[in-house]
């Protein structure tokens, strides 16, 4: 009965909760708070929030570009967004559909000059669905920069970007001849950009315009994107970034059509753009952060990291990252809130600052709805592990509905920030309350491990 209820609140939109209204003041509280904690964490030099709710638009910046310049990041700041690129070219994909000029089960080789007979998997071809949902089975990255990353320093980075600048379409064309697609199209997941390349020269096909004409005439102009483009002005800078040791980073270099990550954009127009992915009437909308391959709970969409329906009701996140930039973009059409934030840092960890930000400033202005249970355990796991562990099972047993218990990354991230803490005991009997909890997670076990390893409890680990 309590699943049942579970799937009716998904569906109807918490329609059950009573609402509560937060002020602007409480807003850009919850913005000054997690920002903070986000720049001790991460040790960045700067960081940027911008918040749709209920229409209106919440922004701040923190910190400064270049340590010890005071040059603080304001609304027209140009960032790199990078993956967020990806967005775009996915709508312009879901617009080609939608205007019946592809299908999502066409072969993708309908649309591109030149004969593939090696994309396909014992004689499925690869579709437009499977192209748009990360799932094409390709082996490889195009260009192929394995190699590369086998080993990374504060050095990869220009050798991505040596790579890059001297890659060709010619090249491009050449190398997909020798693409294996090893997996069943639309099974697994597999992040390349080398797809999404491949996704504008399909448009460009379909259209009879380049990628950059069809971004500007169908995304960048009707929804005034004024400050969203692929080449900057000599006359505009782009803020600086910086790798997780504070080593100034180079700028992602353009190659073939940029649409896997070229873009350069500014909170504003970031803010405005989640207001657009926030409109669940628009039909380009529905159809760009539909589920292609009926996963249910969890898809990609067109080009989306995770489009998911859990706790916070139906959700879609994007993350960029740059060599010294990163961007998390997330909306939560449920409650009528979309969050973008910004930091010039590309640091091991900046990721999970940021998610962990977005997800704590959701919790505390969503209007309804479970609240975070490894947020609010957190401080007496700290203190003592024991009574930490203890009253997360008194909440489990007496107030069930009040908050999320059904997602293990809340128990998996609470045993990491114990453990780098150095608290690595505190992080094993969190991890053990991991494993009890959810004992058919793979992730539990390996999350564990690791942390008798770091304790030297070698067969502990291996077992």
């Amino acid at each position: 009965m309590k699943k049942l209820l579970s799937i009716i609140i998904l569906i109807f939109g918490f329609s059950g909760f009573a609402q509560k209204t937060v002020t602007e003041k409480q807003i850009f509280a919850a913005m000054d708070a997690q920002a903070e904690l986000f720049l001790k964490a991460s040790k960045a030099n700067s960081f940027s929030i911008g918040i749709v709710k209920e229409g209106k638009t919440y922004t701040r910046h923190y910190g400064e570009i270049d340590k010890g310049k005071g040059n603080k990041a304001n609304d027209s700041t140009i960032f790199e967004v990078a993956s967020v690129t990806k967005l775009f070219t996915g709508t312009l994909m879901a617009k080609a559909v939608l205007a019946g000029k592809m299908k999502w089960d066409d072969d993708i080789r309908k649309y591109m000059t030149g004969s593939y007979p090696n994309l396909e998997f014992n004689g499925t071809p690869v579709t437009i669905k499977d192209l748009v949902s990360l799932k094409s089975g390709f082996n490889k990255d195009l260009p192929d920069r394995s190699e590369l990353f086998k080993v990374r320093n504060d050095s990869t980075a220009f050798k991505v970007e040596k790579l890059e600048k001297a890659y060709t379409k010619e090249q491009f064309f050449k190398d997909l001849k020798s693409i294996k697609v090893e997996k069943l199209p639309g099974t697994v997941y597999n992040y390349n950009n080398g797809t999404v390349q491949l996704a504008a020269h399909i448009l460009e096909n379909v259209y009879g315009k380049s990628y950059e004409t069809l971004l500007k005439e169908n995304m960048l102009i009707p929804l005034k994107l004024t400050h969203t483009k692929l080449h900057i002005n000599q006359n505009e800078t782009i803020a600086n970034g910086y790798d997780g040791n504070g080593v100034l980073m180079p700028f992602l270099p353009y190659s073939l059509w940029g649409s896997q990550g070229y873009l350069k954009s500014t909170l504003t127009d970031l803010t405005t753009l989640l207001k657009f992915e926030l409109d669940k009437n628009n039909p380009l909308v529905q159809e760009s952060q539909r589920d292609l391959l009926h996963n249910k709970n969890y898809w990609n969409a067109y080009f989306w990291d995770e489009v998911t329906v859990n706790h916070n009701g139906r959700n879609a996140r994007k993350h960029g990252g740059a060599f010294g930039t990163q961007n998390l973009f997330w909306v939560f059409p449920d409650y009528n809130m979309g969050i973008s934030v910004i930091t010039n840092q590309a640091g091991d960890n900046t990721y999970g600052h940021l998610y962990n930000t977005v997800q704590y400033l959701i919790d505390d202005l969503k209007p309804f709805g479970q609240k975070l249970i490894g947020r609010e355990i957190e401080k007496k796991c700290f203190e003592n592990i024991d009574e930490g562990i203890a009253y997360y099972k008194e909440l489990k047993k007496n107030k069930p509905d009040a908050f999320n218990f059904s997602n293990e990354s809340e128990l998996n991230i609470l045993g990491y920030k114990l453990m780098r803490s150095g608290t690595v005991t505190s992080s094993i009997k969190l991890f053990q309350l991991y494993v009890s909890e959810f004992p058919n997670s793979a992730n539990a076990y390996d999350s564990l491990a690791e942390a008798y390893f770091n304790n030297k409890e070698y067969a502990l680990s291996k077992q």
